[in-house]
């Protein structure tokens, strides 16, 4: 429906008849309200939000919509409240979203209803009342925004996979589900691409200590992944997950005593701030340091960007390394078991990878490996085996 919604918007913008994409919109919500027997006045919302397109709606009001229609017939269908989370969820003229005074919102509003069903994915920006959406998953962030505000003893995210599995089941074949991790676990595991849980819907019940359980839909009764605070101290798993992404850049810098020189790091995240780019890692040594960026982020600038750090930085010898792969291995128990990096590095070894950098966070939490695209899938199938029995 939200595509179809977009559709419209893009005919009107470009004077194209739009009608007929219209009418599948609303003959869809009517069929709804119908079989669920409710009476909502979908009529009445859908010549609105019809009204609102016509006058050049904003793409996040119209991306809103569909959201907001559901969340008022499912309501209507179970005996709930519905709140508009236009009124609850708030955002600043920069479209970041007002914490504080967001809970503020949630937990007076929760206070009047016992029972309620709010849509997630949007809000209101509070500078001039027009709809904001988070990205897209947003709704996550809602229903951990709701959860702390309600002070829930769990916010159960229902989606359409039973929780989290230790590895891409596109590259493992039937890889093992994870019971229980920590939300810093999640959270290392979600910035490499593993993408269940929106990862801004950890922060909201991680600082209120409310678990987050990742259900399925379809599958009731399996118990899915718990999210807490503290690691599973009891799991027969040394790592939790290993998750990836491809297509960045590394720049390997090789300078004598760089590692004595001041301001030498400043210098270089100030050429990388001045290109309008955010450097991914930089792991360190004596004498080397290598600066890892999304080829994306690049756009193009490479050259440039290399130019900038042999005139600033007078590098002794400096390397490009193209279309390469980042793979964190992610888990709390890896820093108390001995040669657990040892274990990692001998399986990329024995299935002939190249690893072309070594990146380990302080708390020993996780491992990343760069290698090359080509040998992305077969690294996180030999690390997974050599962990996972």
């Amino acid at each position: 429906m939200t595509d179809l919604l977009y559709l419209c918007k893009t005919h009107i913008e470009h004077k194209i008849p739009y009608e007929q994409i219209f009418q599948v919109i609303y003959d869809r919500f009517m069929a709804v309200e119908a079989d669920l027997g409710v009476d909502v006045d979908i009529k009445t919302d859908l010549k609105t939000i019809k009204q609102h397109i016509e006058e050049g709606a904003s793409a996040d009001y119209i991306a809103s919509r569909g959201e907001y229609l559901n969340a008022k017939m499912i309501a209507a269908f179970l005996g709930y409240d519905f709140i508009d989370a236009k009124d609850i969820i708030k955002f600043n003229e920069k479209g970041k979203l007002m914490e504080d005074l967001t809970n503020e919102r949630i937990e007076k509003a929760l206070m009047e209803h016992e029972f309620a069903v709010i849509p997630g994915f949007y809000g209101e920006k509070l500078e001039d009342g027009k709809v904001k959406t988070f990205s897209r998953g947003g709704s996550d962030i809602t229903g951990s925004l709701i959860a702390r505000a309600a002070k829930a003893e769990v916010y159960e995210n229902w989606t359409d996979v039973s929780g989290f599995l230790m590895a891409d089941p596109r590259i493992v074949d039937d890889p093992k589900p994870i019971q229980r991790i920590s939300y810093m676990e999640l959270r290392e595991l979600s910035y490499m691409g593993a993408s269940v849980l929106h990862e801004d819907a950890i922060y909201p019940a991680k600082i209120a200590d409310i678990p987050i359980n990742i259900r399925n839909t379809n599958r009731p009764k399996d118990p899915g992944t718990m999210i807490t605070a503290q690691p599973d101290t009891d799991s027969q798993h040394v790592i939790s997950g290993i998750a990836g992404k491809k297509d960045f850049v590394v720049i390997g810098i090789y300078k004598n005593h760089l590692a004595n020189e001041r301001g030498f790091i400043r210098r270089l995240a100030g050429i990388i701030e001045d290109h309008d780019m955010t450097i991914e890692h930089l792991p360190t040594g004596i004498d080397t340091m290598s600066v890892v960026i999304d080829k994306k982020a690049l756009n193009g600038k490479l050259e440039e960007l290399i130019e900038e750090f042999e005139r600033q930085l007078k590098p002794d010898t400096l390397e490009v390394f193209e279309d390469m792969a980042l793979i964190a291995t992610v888990g709390a128990g890896m820093a108390s078991r001995k040669g657990t990096s040892a274990k990692l590095f001998s399986a990329l070894a024995e299935a002939g990878v190249n690893i072309r950098m070594i990146d380990q966070g302080s708390s020993e939490m996780n491992i990343i490996a760069g290698v090359e695209n080509k040998d992305f899938n077969k690294s996180i199938r030999a690390i997974y085996n050599a962990f996972v029995d």
